[in-house]
């Protein structure tokens, strides 16, 4: 039975012709597969399925995505990513024809927007916090990288939110029409920037975030592991959760620029 799948042109033309035509016609798609975005059960036979290539420096890995989650793309990654997730799912899941579950291993990351008073000035700030430990890509052992994987990025240690870290070139913050879309990081082969982050679907910010993003045109950033912070229901309760984490030595920080509005 032909699969509802979405297969971009940029993916086409990665992929070629021939064996974008036989997914179309089902022979080489799967039936279910484990959303790459939202991580839940799909079916390209009930559903529209877009294709997502990840592409590294020397590989290139077919996922599946619900077409509501993302849209058919190519999205570059490190080499490193994609060999330790083909590793990762052992080499009989690759055997005659396209890989269908081979994707580079993510946790997923909560994005939460909230304002942080320093100097007694407000400022727009998002902290992500991982809701697994997130694994160095390509190793088995059980440690949390995540903080030593962005130190390596360019965030900075934090100790006290008593100032605004530094801005690391290169990523932005991309808000479009008010929402919150995506996190953005320099491409590995150079040209457009690529997703550290993307909202499954666009974020809402509050008027007064939107406002201070505007007005400083940068997003301060902090970082934690699992368990670090959270989720709290008031701006008070998570400056006190930022605030204990800095103190633990369990926060990282950087300033993005604001792309967009």
């Amino acid at each position: 039975m032909p699969r509802m799948l979405d297969v971009s042109d940029a993916v086409r033309a990665e992929i070629g012709d021939e064996e974008a035509d036989r997914l179309l016609a089902g022979e080489n798609a799967p039936g279910s597969y484990d959303c790459t975005s939202c991580r839940t059960p799909g079916d390209s036979e009930q559903e529209r399925t877009s294709t997502v290539l990840f592409v590294g420096d020397e590989t290139a890995v077919l996922a599946f995505a619900h077409a509501s989650c993302l849209p058919s793309q190519v999205v570059q990654v490190t080499e490193e990513q994609l060999q330790g997730a083909v590793r990762s799912i052992g080499a009989g899941d690759l055997a005659g024809g396209a890989p269908h579950r081979a994707v580079p291993e993510q946790a997923v990351l909560g994005v939460t927007s909230g304002l942080v008073l320093i100097h007694g000035e407000l400022h727009p700030a998002l902290l992500v916090e991982p809701t697994s430990p997130i694994a160095r890509p390509g190793t088995i052992t059980a440690g949390d990288d995540f903080l030593p994987l962005l130190i390596e990025q360019g965030f900075m240690p934090v100790t006290e939110l008593a100032s605004v870290p530094p801005v690391l070139h290169g990523w932005s913050v991309l808000l479009a029409m008010g929402q919150l879309h995506a996190v953005l990081q320099p491409s590995a082969h150079g040209g457009q920037p690529v997703a550290w982050w993307q909202a499954h679907q666009p974020l809402q910010v509050t008027d007064s975030w939107r406002a201070a993003a505007n007005k400083h045109q940068q997003v301060l950033m902090y970082a934690a592991p699992v368990g670090s912070i959270g989720r709290q229901p008031r701006e008070d309760l998570l400056r006190d959760a930022l605030d204990k984490a800095a103190a633990n030595g369990k926060l990282v920080a950087v300033a993005l620029p604001l792309a967009g509005t």
